[in-house]
């Protein structure tokens, strides 16, 4: 029989209602609400699963009448029917423009669906979805987690249009918090997946725990986790510098192997491209390919001596900054100004995806590649789309980083929620396991010696002289 979403989850997907809680002082109630527009007592009695005669009997001004329920009042929230007040987190009123629904300070749960039943096998069942990061309106993890959120909630709506019922429990894990209070739960230990943490400090209680209650922990950020390298339970979606670099220079090498590279040294001793490109000219080196080595700070002609006039040439700076990547511009355009027979390609590094607004011409016109882990196309349809849904749903933009924080909250809970449904606990994220578009982070993951999972995607954005950009998996 097809599952459908409890009325809270469905609230959540569809409205999107944004919520920031407070401490309450007493322990007589539960928690105070802050009434947003077009809510109903019925509508506020279910999220706090409470009948109506119990929200009004905790606030008897309601039996006054022409009494009427508006925007901006608190209300005063009991506990359930046999609900022990000591058993409940503080939690708060909400704020029309702070975090996401059911959301909770400290580590108190956010209840987004109906019960757990996880001793049935989870491919025949509502899937039960754990959110362990910092949720919260105070600084800026807080607000982009928060929008990651909203993201994984999008990702719920839609797997519930393919008959796939998720229940979600939300905490807000914040930096300060003791996750050790999050993990005494029943609603966390009955999970099959929990999505966090983003402080690397959560992550040996969070590990012991998901290999004592076999729940998979997805990792969706950097942080140090060494626990990966043992713990077969946890898939880690951020790759190593070093791993990524591998992979770039093995694309690298296979798509430019009959053109002449030139290495640009670009005189900043901050960078950390230094590796790369130290690594990228041993592997030409072991291949029998000639490359050249030039300078920021040469001269029009020694850097004109560098580039091969029957070759494509592809540059390499060995700094990410923009800077040096506006100084690199200059010289290649009064460069090939000077000799328009010479061919120029650019292949950079994720950090310039920022810089698009002002290099994109440049871009499209040294015909450049940009090895990186994610990337959402602004020219693309499903971008629209997807970017038209959120606005709708919370009645505001994403945040403009290089990385939009609710793609990815959607991607990776869509793949791993898929993958449960279809495999159940023997999904390990391999590819071609189902097929998938991802809105803007591929997944694809390898195992980690003994270890648990680290995704190995990379993608190769390449923009084309003919003002198109394409993808490259």
């Amino acid at each position: 029989m097809k599952r459908i979403l409890s009325y809270f989850l469905l609230l959540a997907a569809l409205n999107f209602a944004v919520m920031q809680l407070y401490a309450q002082s007493t322990s007589k109630w539960r928690t105070m609400h802050k009434v947003k527009k077009k809510e109903t007592l019925f509508g506020i009695a279910n999220m706090y699963d409470l009948t109506i005669e119990e929200l009004i009997n905790a606030n008897p001004e309601m039996k006054i009448q022409g009494y009427e329920l508006k925007k901006g009042d608190f209300i005063c929230i009991p506990f359930a029917k046999g609900e022990q007040p000591d058993s409940v987190a503080n939690e708060s009123a909400a704020d029309d423009d702070s975090v996401t629904d059911g959301a909770v300070s400290g580590t108190g749960s956010a209840k987004v669906s109906g019960r757990f039943a996880a001793a049935t096998p989870v491919q025949q069942r509502a899937i039960n979805l754990g959110v362990m990061l910092p949720l919260h309106d105070i600084n800026g993890d807080g607000r982009r987690m928060v929008e990651y959120y909203r993201g994984v909630l999008m990702a719920c709506d839609s797997l519930k249009r393919q008959g796939i019922s998720v229940n979600v429990h939300a905490w807000n894990t914040a930096e300060d918090s003791d996750i050790s209070q999050v993990l005494r739960e029943e609603a966390a230990q009955q999970c099959d997946v929990i999505i966090g943490p983003l402080y690397s400090k959560q992550m040996p209680a969070l590990s012991e725990f998901v290999t004592q209650h076999d729940i998979l922990l997805v990792i969706p950020f950097s942080i140090n986790a060494p626990q990966l390298f043992n713990n077969g339970n946890i898939f880690q979606i951020y790759q190593s510098q070093s791993s990524f670099n591998e992979t770039a220079i093995s694309r690298f090498v296979e798509r430019f192997q009959d053109a002449h590279p030139v290495v640009i040294d670009c005189n900043d001793t901050t960078s950390n491209k230094g590796d790369f490109t130290f690594r990228l000219r041993r592997s030409l080196e072991s291949k029998g390919v000639l490359y050249s080595i030039t300078n920021l700070k040469s001269t029009e002609s020694t850097f004109a001596k560098a580039f091969s006039h029957d070759k494509q040439n592809v540059v390499v700076l060995n700094t990410g900054r923009s800077q040096e990547l506006n100084i690199a511009m200059a010289k290649l355009n009064t460069l090939t100004m000077s000799n328009p027979e010479l061919k120029v390609s650019l292949f950079g590094y994720a950090d310039w995806l920022g810089f698009t607004r002002y290099q994109l011409e440049n871009f499209y016109k040294y015909d450049t590649y940009l090895p990186t882990p994610y990337y959402m196309n602004p020219l693309s349809s499903q971008t629209t789309r997807f970017e038209q849904r959120y606005r709708t749903n919370f009645h505001a933009d994403m945040m403009a980083t290089t990385q939009r924080f609710a793609a990815a909250g959607f991607d990776h809970a869509f793949f791993f929620l898929k993958g449960l449904h279809k495999y159940g606990k023997t999904f390990n994220g391999a590819a071609g396991m189902f097929g998938y578009q991802p809105i803007q982070t591929p997944l694809r993951f390898e195992r980690i010696g003994n270890g648990g999972f680290q995704n190995r995607t990379q993608l190769l954005v390449h923009y084309k002289p003919e003002h198109k950009i394409e993808v490259i998996q």
